[in-house]
């Protein structure tokens, strides 16, 4: 399936959250970053763990290979106030010298890279006991919820899409970390009952990879009709809980 989050960039920008205040505490707590840390965020899309990261006074870098995010990231930093650098290239390929970083994070994105060169060149990039993160936020479906639904719907209408049933796990992430040469392997994980006002629910749906980043803009809209119909047919509710989970991996340079 050919993807491209480029298309989806304002949709993206205004219906994904991002990652809940409660990831933040956590690393804090656990030393991965503090105010003055130099953090660089990869797939950085949007911006939105770089600038959560910004905002506790990192000095915060985003990476991403596509200039249409990028462009949506610079302007709601404009709005929040968040101070971000910029670079448009591939978490395989990062163009900045060795030891650079005290942080590296990937936000909802790993699963996109070719994940052992993404480790072997974020291991290269950070300062010895430097730390990566490797965190995701993703939706959880269960019999009859809104998730499961709209999962059938996404693969009646792209049958391309492989993505459903996900329980927010991925424990694979454990070994790649491990097998770049880091140490103090470490994941966690919450759940978060995310809410979705309709419009938002059909928002956030679009800019995923199986709608609007690879269908054409007519079967984007003919998707879009039949998730409205679902929505105020089985689930009226308005806003809706969306159960979530994030799950995280950290581990040392």
């Amino acid at each position: 399936m050919n993807v491209d989050f480029g298309k989806t960039a304002g949709d993206y920008a205004r219906y994904r959250a991002g990652f809940p205040d409660e990831l933040f505490d956590r690393l804090a707590v656990r030393g991965i970053f503090r105010p003055g840390s130099a953090v660089l965020d990869l797939g950085t899309g949007t911006g939105t763990l770089a600038r959560g990261f910004a905002l506790r006074g990192c000095d915060a870098t985003g990476l991403d290979r596509s200039a249409e995010l990028l462009a949506e990231a610079r302007r709601l930093d404009e709005q929040s106030g968040a101070s971000i650098r910029y670079v448009q290239a591939r978490a395989e390929d990062q163009p900045f010298r060795a030891r650079t970083f005290d942080a590296v994070s990937a936000g909802q994105c790993w699963h996109w890279f070719d994940r052992p060169r993404a480790a072997s060149e974020s291991h290269r990039v950070l300062k010895d006991g430097g730390w990566i993160v490797i965190a995701h936020f993703d939706w959880i479906p269960m019999p009859r919820n809104v998730v499961e639904a709209t999962e059938q719907l996404i693969m009646q209408h792209n049958p391309r899409w492989r993505m459903a049933g996900g329980d927010g796990i991925h424990a694979g992430e454990l070994a790649d970390v491990a097998q770049a040469g880091f140490s103090n392997v470490e994941s966690f994980s919450f759940d978060d009952g995310t809410l979705y006002t309709h419009e938002a629910w059909r928002g956030r749906i679009r800019a995923s990879a199986g709608i609007s980043a690879s269908l054409t803009p007519d079967e984007v809209a003919r998707f879009d009709a039949d998730l409205s119909a679902l929505l105020a047919s089985r689930f009226p509710e308005d806003p809706l809980t969306v159960p979530h989970r994030v799950w995280a991996v950290i581990a040392q340079k």
